[in-house]
């Protein structure tokens, strides 16, 4: 069965070679945004032969083309997702990378009525929110965990200077 991103790049009279309807279908099951190397390593895994830059020349025609759009998250890798009709957003969880797409009619109203006020007729929009999972954050990076750990150390070391009631100050352990 032909993916819906092949058909898009039929439509739009793409040639379609064999490793590109593999890249196509990868895309176009995809549950997630995956950059350029995670979608390379889901294709090879179809055709042991696809080379990475298949997969960069293939992502680029297909955003030129509007049949992939590129979002960027954050974490310095720009990620892929099918061209969608209407808006949808993106909630981006900054401690795991997860991104979460939702719709909300509420919201779609309150943008549409700012653009209004301040003399606008919507032709699109986009919206990303990044957060921090406020229950059970167990992806907390390892480097604020440490970080935590160290100041309550260092806390815990302070120690006043003996004989000197006004002055509460850590002891300075070079001294």
């Amino acid at each position: 069965m032909m993916s819906r991103i092949e058909r898009l790049c039929i439509e739009k009279g793409l040639k379609m070679t064999g490793q590109r309807r593999v890249i196509a279908q990868v895309l176009s099951e995809a549950g997630d945004h995956p950059d350029v190397e995670e979608l390379y390593r889901r294709a090879v895994a179809q055709d042991s032969k696809m080379s990475i830059a298949t997969v960069y020349r293939t992502v680029r025609l297909l955003e030129e083309n509007g049949i992939l759009e590129r979002r960027d998250f954050g974490g310095g890798r720009a990620r892929y997702e099918p061209t969608s009709p209407g808006p949808h957003h993106h909630l981006v969880d900054v401690d795991t990378g997860r991104v979460i797409e939702f719709t909300d009619p509420e919201l779609e109203q309150a943008i549409r009525a700012i653009a209004g006020r301040l003399g606008f007729d919507l032709a699109s929009h986009r919206l990303e929110l990044f957060g921090h999972r406020r229950i059970d954050r167990p992806s907390e990076g390892a480097a604020r965990k440490a970080q935590r750990r160290a100041a309550r150390e260092e806390a815990a070391k302070a120690v006043p200077v003996a004989g000197d009631d006004a002055d509460l100050s850590p002891r300075d352990p070079a001294s």
